[in-house]
């Protein structure tokens, strides 16, 4: 696909992109673990499932939340292009111009949110559309810029998948779906944080107000340890609530205690410690943490309807 350069850079240009470009701007990595997520709280719901409607429903909330990543990086092009981790997005280097990914994101946030409404029900629709905004206007938009609480508040976003989920099977929220947006909630601070603090450089350029650039790296390793400290127990709240099996239980124990390792280790490096090697190892960590958490859980719920048991706390 061939565009017209907008205009903005020095110079005018033919940029060419490619559909692998607008793959790149849904932040396929970050759908991925929406997916997750999002099937998890769909599986695990109490509700009876229809395998094409479902499919269905979790392929919207996986489009929407590409959506979002589109509506994100849009905005989000003038500081891309100023840190290393971001610069070869497809709107800073000129692959995809602004106004393209910018269209490409409000398509795809209607044809999500409609579709999930007419699959489903029209409160997952209603909440899919609310998880966009939210990610788009108030974390890209405002919270990002403003506040070193950007990802505390803005983490909201994330986690808002398997209430969505839950509320495509079931049609409402209940406190289980509450469970499980609180470990994505919870998880999200100590997980950015990690990745801040050896990125300190890189959001300082861009002028973003993240926590290690703001309040210092020592009080972003408490804050690191503190949110650990209160996720692990709530990582492991579904089992002792009553909605996943004693294999979920030990499973969340264990990970959770090497999260506090990892966290504790974190809390323990040097300012300006150039390795940042413990950060990077919490940061890696934690992807798998979140991973394997939900992945037990949609594994016992596919497994109970599998074999036409009831759901744990169903």
């Amino acid at each position: 696909m061939i565009e017209i350069d907008d205009g903005r850079a020095a110079g005018a240009t033919v940029s060419l992109a490619e559909p692998g470009d607008f793959l790149a701007l849904m932040k396929p990595r970050v759908m991925s673990l929406v997916l997750l997520t999002a099937v998890t709280g769909y599986a695990m719901a109490p509700a009876t499932l229809d395998p094409v409607l479902g499919f269905i429903s979790m392929l919207s909330i996986a489009v929407g939340a590409g959506a979002a990543g589109a509506l994100n990086m849009w905005y989000d092009a003038d500081i891309d292009r100023l840190m290393t981790r971001t610069a070869k997005r497809p709107v800073p280097t000129g692959r995809v111009a602004p106004e393209s990914a910018l269209a490409f994101g409000v398509a795809l946030s209607l044809l999500s949110v409609m579709t999930l409404g007419l699959a489903s029900n029209w409160v997952a629709a209603g909440f899919l559309a609310f998880t966009i905004f939210f990610y788009a206007v108030i974390y890209t938009m405002w919270l990002k810029r403003s506040t070193p609480q950007n990802i505390v508040i803005g983490g909201a976003a994330g986690a808002f998948p398997p209430m969505v989920g839950w509320a495509a099977a079931s049609g409402n929220v209940t406190v289980e779906s509450v469970t499980l947006f609180l470990i994505i909630f919870l998880w999200t601070p100590p997980h950015f944080w990690a990745l801040a603090l050896f990125k300190m450089r890189d959001y300082g350029a861009a002028g973003v107000p993240m926590l290690p650039n703001v309040s210092g790296e020592k009080a972003t390793r408490l804050q690191i340890l503190l949110y650990s400290l209160v996720l692990v127990p709530v990582g492991i709240a579904p089992f002792a609530l009553g909605f996943a099996s004693p294999v979920y239980g030990v499973a969340s124990i264990l990970l959770g205690a090497n999260f506090l390792r990892h966290a504790l280790a974190v809390y323990r490096m040097a300012d300006g410690d150039a390795a940042m090697v413990p950060a990077k190892r919490l940061f890696g960590f934690s992807i798998l943490y979140l991973f394997a958490l939900f992945a037990i859980l949609l594994c016992e719920a596919l497994l109970a309807r599998g074999l036409g048991l009831p759901l744990i706390g169903g």
